[in-house]
């Protein structure tokens, strides 16, 4: 599963990719296709600390200001929706983070606290907008609901300066990190993707994610 994310990352063309994991298994199965690794610390916190940990090793002159943090859980996702969020990056310079968000995928999304919602501040074209919050919690009224995607677009500087705050109230109390980048004045932006990658958390999710792998093979 690894290979194939990394593989759609190449896809994307939006710059060098490399696997940062906390297991020397991981590590060797990006070796042997000749993609690039970084063996972090496994006892990291959280994947914001292995991407710093991965940028210290990989630019430790820092030429690069940005980094996009794609989780090795979603083998399907679209190269085009990396590419969303290196544009948001380049074309907002008030854009300190880029992130993702498609459409519900039923009625059942709104009361599933399971199921983050962004709540944006739309551009006109309907393509993206500025988060205002995320919550786990059901959302009422008119309107589309907006289910968030765990891609992270950072600016450098960003990232290091959320790293380096504790966590805030707002995210202990809804348990998602990025209210603490909301709460210190981080501007987080979120681009529509037309369909939610897979992600797979759970037995079921990689049951789900194997049969359409085999129909992928099978039909293409």
């Amino acid at each position: 599963m690894i290979v194939r994310v990394w593989r759609q990352a190449l896809a994307a063309g939006v710059g060098p990719v490399a696997v940062a994991a906390g297991d020397q298994v991981i590590c060797d199965a990006i070796a042997a296709v000749g993609g690039q690794a970084v063996l972090t610390d496994p006892n990291l916190p959280s994947g914001s600390d292995r991407v710093l940990a991965a940028m210290a090793a990989l630019d430790p002159a820092g030429r690069h200001d940005v980094v996009i943090n794609l989780q090795g859980d979603m083998p399907f996702v679209s190269p085009g929706i990396l590419v969303d969020c290196a544009t948001l990056l380049a074309r907002k310079p008030e854009c300190d983070i880029a992130t993702v968000v498609a459409q519900e995928s039923s009625a059942k999304d709104r009361t599933n606290a399971d199921v983050v919602k962004a709540i944006l501040a739309m551009n006109p074209d309907g393509r993206a907008g500025r988060a205002l919050y995320f919550t786990r919690s059901t959302l009422w009224g008119e309107g589309p609901v907006w289910r968030h995607i765990g891609i992270y677009g950072y600016r450098s500087a960003a990232l290091r300066r959320f790293n380096a705050a504790e966590p805030s109230p707002l995210e202990r109390r809804e348990n998602l990190e990025q209210l603490r980048a909301l709460e210190m004045g981080l501007t987080i932006w979120a681009a529509v993707a037309n369909q939610a990658p897979i992600s797979v958390d759970t037995p079921a999710d990689l049951a789900a994610a194997e049969l359409v792998a085999r129909r992928a093979q099978r039909d293409g």
